[in-house]
């Protein structure tokens, strides 16, 4: 990309440099962004901005330097720090500059979240994400978005860069944010039943590589199944994604559902097993760890090298 290419993009910035966010500042990198980043990792930030991009000290430093401004933070409590907190980046985004929102959070808030910002006459994308730090590297997630026209009229590029399906779900802020709770309903209940699943079969005598390779062959596969289940064939629960984030999401997706008066089953017996984890020290582990609470199993060890 020249340089003429590169001054007509919008200027970019991404706050939160975790596992998801690391990899989306990398694919805006890639497609030519000059990228502005922040963590509370003072390191991380550094490290990032070797390679190409700039650090900030604050989210307010790097809200006055761009035009978008992404926020990948774990919840809503620190989408609010960001924002609104010391050095937060509200107060000094330009008018008509884009903030888009990341986080698995209550839509409610994320709707009431839309109108605070536009007081300031800032813009705001309702923007959650699927699909694992392996995709967020590649620039291949999913964004369930949502927002005004003037909004996406900014931030389209941004978003195409780091993903490769971008929905467009409505023009207010919330629906991005309520088909997230959806997703991560199944994603959580599709994790516990996996790690049900290759314990029940381990108890059962059935050696671990060989109830994988018919499971992932066979029709009761599930993406989870194939996905998580690989971190316990390895014996490896590096948190990709936390036990305690679906002990958060899938919290969410029960306190969405209770003002409707809306039974959820599967989704309460999945937090119960992911509270389970989280109370017996497992919460920093890999979501695949739930498989933990599972007494009498015999899982396999990390392997050598």
């Amino acid at each position: 990309m020249n340089d003429q290419d590169r001054s007509a993009l919008p200027r970019v910035g991404v706050v939160g440099l975790g596992a998801m966010g690391l990899g989306m500042a990398r694919s805006l990198r890639e497609a030519g962004y000059d990228v502005g980043v922040h963590d509370l990792r003072a390191e991380a930030a550094a490290d990032f901005a070797r390679d190409g991009g700039t650090a900030f000290a604050s989210p307010g430093d790097l809200a006055a330097a761009v035009d978008v401004l992404v926020g990948v933070v774990v919840n809503a409590a620190q989408v609010e720090s960001v924002l609104f907190g010391i050095g937060g980046a509200a107060g000094r985004l330009r008018p008509g500059a884009v903030f888009v929102m990341c986080s698995t959070v209550d839509p409610g808030w994320s709707a009431e979240l839309e109108g605070r910002l536009a007081e300031l006459g800032v813009l705001y994308l309702d923007a959650p994400i699927s699909g694992g730090a392996v995709r967020a590297a590649a620039g291949e997630l999913t964004m369930m978005t949502s927002g005004s026209a003037a909004a996406y009229a900014l931030a389209d590029p941004v978003l195409d860069a780091m993903s490769s399906t971008v929905y467009r779900l409505g023009e207010s802020a919330g629906l991005g944010s309520k088909v997230k709770i959806v997703n991560q309903l199944l994603a959580g209940v599709h994790i516990a039943a996996a790690a049900e699943a290759m314990a029940l079969g381990i108890r059962a005598g059935v050696p671990a590589e060989a109830l994988y390779e018919v499971i992932t062959h066979s029709a009761g596969n599930s993406w989870m199944f194939e996905n998580r289940m690989a971190h316990v064939l390895a014996g490896d629960y590096t948190p990709l994604s936390a036990v305690d984030i679906f002990v958060k999401d899938l919290g969410l997706v029960l306190d969405s559902a209770r003002p409707q008066k809306f039974p959820l089953p599967l989704a309460a017996t999945a937090h119960q097993m992911f509270l389970q984890a989280s109370a017996s020290g497992l919460g920093a582990e890999d979501d695949s760890a739930v498989i933990k609470i599972f007494p009498g199993i015999d899982l396999p060890e990390p392997v050598e090298g």
